[in-house]
């Protein structure tokens, strides 16, 4: 069965929503299909390549027996370029449209990577999606893997900030974190896209990490997404839930913690992300304020 929230008129039909913003001009827009069904997987690509985002979602049934009728779905999620096996910016855009659609509470997303429950609540008018992460891990990475991002950053190794090192992290999908010593290192970004495709390409890698610290708990990320066919991705939840995961395990921050991420100032969509660790759960949970976008502002 489809979802009822979509024009049983109009299957396929885009809404497009940001997500980790109030404000439609900032955070990451996503494409959002709540009807899906019949579509194929080059359909799905090629609505998701004419929506030109770096995703969007499309909503099918769930799997028999996944969450109650109407509050749980399949998702897939397709860049321009190719699908994704999760996608947290997409998540918090398509739960804020399922919300303005059948109120905010719980819902339940079932994904490549795995099941997302995903909580929707209402905060001074404004609705606030928060995901939770599959189980995620932190992986070393080699030192000549890591030259070879660097290069094709064109980053010297002098402007890594060695209090972080670089691993690979995955709450979904894998992303090679790499921080930078300063914040003007992170907003000086300008890097071969072909040479760091093949390189993402070759280690499985959906964004690459860029990291810089603030404080003790704020941090400013940017996402290079050159493998989805995006230079740059202005809000990443599933590099979010990963940069929690990573924190967690190197102890960069307590079991328990609550971080905050800026991204997107650098690309002119500034959103932030909310990244929450609890003691005894081993996933992350994700958080951020969804918006439409008006008609006269899609392009």
């Amino acid at each position: 069965m489809s979802p009822h929230f979509a024009s049983a008129a109009n299957p396929g039909a885009v809404l497009r929503y940001t997500a980790f913003s109030t404000d439609p001009e900032g955070g990451n827009p996503a494409g959002v299909v709540l009807d899906a069904a019949g579509l194929g997987d080059d359909a799905m690509l090629a609505i998701a390549a004419e929506v030109g985002y770096s995703e969007t979602a499309f909503l099918t049934a769930p799997p028999e027996g996944l969450g109650e009728p109407g509050r749980a779905f399949t998702v897939r999620y397709f860049s321009p370029k190719a699908e994704v096996p999760f996608c947290g910016h997409a998540t918090v855009a398509t739960a804020v449209a399922l919300a303005e659609r059948a109120g905010p509470g719980d819902l339940v997303f079932e994904t490549r990577a795995g099941t997302v429950p995903v909580t929707v609540t209402e905060q001074d008018g404004a609705l606030r999606a928060t995901l939770t992460s599959v189980e995620p891990y932190v992986t070393e990475v080699g030192s000549q893997d890591v030259r070879e991002a660097l290069a094709a950053l064109r980053w010297p190794a002098t402007d890594l900030d060695p209090a972080l090192p670089s691993r690979i992290a995955f709450a979904g999908a894998r992303h090679l974190v790499l921080a930078a010593a300063t914040r003007a290192r992170l907003a000086d970004l300008s890097y071969d896209f072909e040479r760091l495709e093949k390189l993402m390409t070759r280690l499985d890698l959906t964004t690459i990490q860029l990291v810089w610290r603030e404080s003790a708990t704020v941090f400013h990320v940017r996402d290079p997404f050159p493998v989805g066919g995006v230079v740059e991705d202005p809000a990443t939840g599933a590099a979010a839930a990963a940069f929690g995961a990573y924190a967690r395990e190197l102890g960069v921050v307590p079991g328990e913690s609550v971080l905050t991420l800026h991204q997107g100032a650098d690309m002119g969509r500034p959103g932030v992300l909310t990244v929450e660790l609890r003691p005894g759960d081993p996933r992350v949970r994700v958080g951020g304020a969804g918006a439409r976008i008006p008609e006269r502002s899609q392009g």
